[in-house]
């Protein structure tokens, strides 16, 4: 992975709300149609690591999911400060007497039998026994928590994108590894049918190298087979649907290869930056913050609440049947509630609020133990990627020598044909080894990289 594709994807990760973008794909032709305008660009042009990057920031449906799960906290927090801010209330109503119900304190009083009200205020909440400074506190972390929640959503997904990128390439390698063997084989094939039909070996010879091609061509079918399945993975990952009738020809255009830049960190620095760098635990310390003003609005059911109101009413007349001879005029002042004993309601949401945040705290120091594990995990398979990784360097050329030596003693007369598919054998093994020995240190990286946190950082 070259600097290009280090920088984008740490610039990507921290600012990803700014690039998530509400892209939806719609249905398209075959790919083996014309080329329609609705396929996307990256299907037919070169596509590099950083642009499947890209894609799948704008396009991934899990990405595109927690941005609205990001939006939807967005709402949570409004709510959750509600409480601090003015309200403007309006209330009206009407009703209608029976005249012969109405009571009389002297003959011919007019009675109304008709009456309406309106009124239009404000409320302001001035005391909620500390429930108003912890709302507004409590809305500023429910934000944090939604975005460290999204963060993680996103290097996830960008992972699995990176991880099938490398599964695209290694099994493209796969295919070519495994096509040159057969090519190998059946060269070897040609070879010994034209020195049987000259009469210098045995029939034998050619059945055996009939055998060796015949068995080779297994791999090369599993390997063009896991092209297609990784490729689909891909495809999927970057947010395309492809038309039910693509069967198999997916026309990506890989740039990337598996060099991976060597990546160099010591086990205590890489823990260290994932309990200061994981997403994940910054979310579950804004999560123990949370249950911390959750104790304190719970405890403010034992105190009294307090508001001041003013506003302005307006209402019919008493002394007269005309519904439009109207009073009006303003009203202030303020209000108290205090619940002496509810039944012990509030010691209840104390204890289990209380509970609730001693679970948090557990959950924190969980979670903290098990990305350790995970990234001693990641670290202990990145070593061993790049012990196997070394010690494949030599082994291909060492492998063809061996071949070229087996082939040239056959020609000679003191080699055997056994030899040659011997060394044929070793060379399609040495191949496969290193471009697997590739891409296991390339994933290794990935994986290791998400583990410390390396393109994230809490808040």
């Amino acid at each position: 992975m070259n600097m290009r594709t280090v920088s984008f994807f740490r610039t990507a990760v921290r600012f990803t709300s700014l690039t998530i973008l509400a892209l939806a794909l719609t249905g398209t032709p075959a790919l083996h149609a014309a080329p329609s305008t609705n396929q996307p660009g990256w299907l037919t042009q070169p596509l590099s690591l950083a642009d499947a990057l890209n894609t799948a920031l704008q396009n991934n449906r899990t990405i595109r999911k927690s941005q609205r799960d990001l939006e939807a906290a967005q709402g949570i927090s409004l709510q959750t400060r509600a409480l601090a801010v003015p309200k403007v209330q309006a209330t009206g109503s009407y009703s209608a007497t029976d005249p012969a119900a109405a009571e009389q304190f002297f003959p011919g009083q007019t009675i109304v039998d008709q009456n309406w009200d309106s009124s239009i205020q404000v409320v302001q909440s001035i005391y909620e026994g500390g429930r108003l400074v912890s709302s507004w506190r409590a809305a500023k972390l429910t934000k944090e928590q939604a975005f460290l929640q999204h963060q993680t959503v996103t290097a996830d997904t960008l992972l699995a994108t990176r991880v099938a990128y490398y599964d695209v390439l290694v099994a493209a390698q796969d295919i070519v590894v495994r096509d040159a063997s057969v090519n190998l084989l059946a060269k070897e094939l040609d070879e010994e049918q034209r020195r049987y039909n000259a009469g210098t070996v045995p029939r034998f010879n050619v059945l055996r190298a009939e055998v060796a091609v015949a068995n080779a061509r297994p791999a090369l079918i599993r390997a063009r087979n896991n092209h297609r399945v990784a490729k689909n993975n891909l495809t999927q990952l970057l947010g395309y649907d492809l038309p039910r009738e693509v069967w198999e020809n997916i026309p990506l255009q890989l740039t990337d290869t598996l060099n991976v830049p060597p990546f160099t960190i010591e086990l205590p620095a890489a823990i260290q930056q994932a309990l200061e760098r994981r997403t994940e635990l910054g979310a579950l310390r804004k999560a123990e913050q949370l249950r911390k003003e959750d104790i304190t609005s719970a405890k403010s059911g034992r105190l009294p609440s307090l508001q001041a109101f003013a506003g302005w009413g307006w209402r019919n007349s008493s002394l007269t049947t005309d519904l439009r001879d109207d009073i009006d005029g303003w009203r202030v002042g303020v209000q108290m509630n205090w619940n002496i004993f509810d039944g012990f309601a509030t010691r209840g949401k104390v204890v289990q609020a209380k509970a609730a945040h001693e679970k948090s705290l557990v959950e924190l120091d969980d979670t903290g133990s098990k990305i350790e594990l995970e990234v001693r995990t990641a670290y202990s398979v990145f070593i061993g990627a790049s012990e196997v990784l070394e010690s494949q360097k030599k082994v291909q050329e060492q492998a063809e020598e061996a071949l070229r030596l087996a082939k040239s003693r056959t020609d000679a007369g003191s080699g055997t044909q056994l030899d040659v598919l011997s060394a044929e054998t070793a060379l399609t093994e040495a191949r496969t080894t290193q471009i697997q020995a590739q891409y296991e240190y390339a994933v290794a990286v990935a994986k290791l990289e998400r583990a410390i946190g390396m393109f994230s950082k809490t808040k």
